[in-house]
């Protein structure tokens, strides 16, 4: 009977070519609202003055913060085998696109 469950419990998880080849970001905005997060995937170049949003992502709060957990999680998982992450400097960016807003 317990197998039976935790079969029912299982999600099925689909992982496209195209999805599974990632997309490069070195830096990420994020703002919110009452109802969501919204997190901006940005590929910054150096010297070049301009750059696209590669990928959006929109949360829940709750699920912000879940994912947050499992970031701080994975990051003292990785610095327990690796060592510590060391910080790089902040890019110089202005970061006031209308909402209160952070960057990663």
């Amino acid at each position: 009977m317990e197998d039976n469950q935790n079969h029912q419990n299982q999600l099925n998880i689909e992982l496209s070519e195209e999805i599974a080849d990632g997309i490069y970001s070195n830096l990420a905005i994020i703002t919110h609202s009452n109802a969501e997060f919204v997190v901006d995937f940005v590929k910054v170049m150096p010297g070049v003055p301009k750059a696209k949003v590669k990928s959006r992502i929109l949360l829940t709060p709750q699920h912000a913060k879940r994912l947050l957990s499992a970031l701080a999680d994975n990051i003292s998982k990785y610095e327990a085998v690796h060592g510590t992450i060391k910080p790089t400097e902040s890019i110089g960016i202005p970061m006031n696109f209308g909402g209160p807003t952070a960057q990663a």
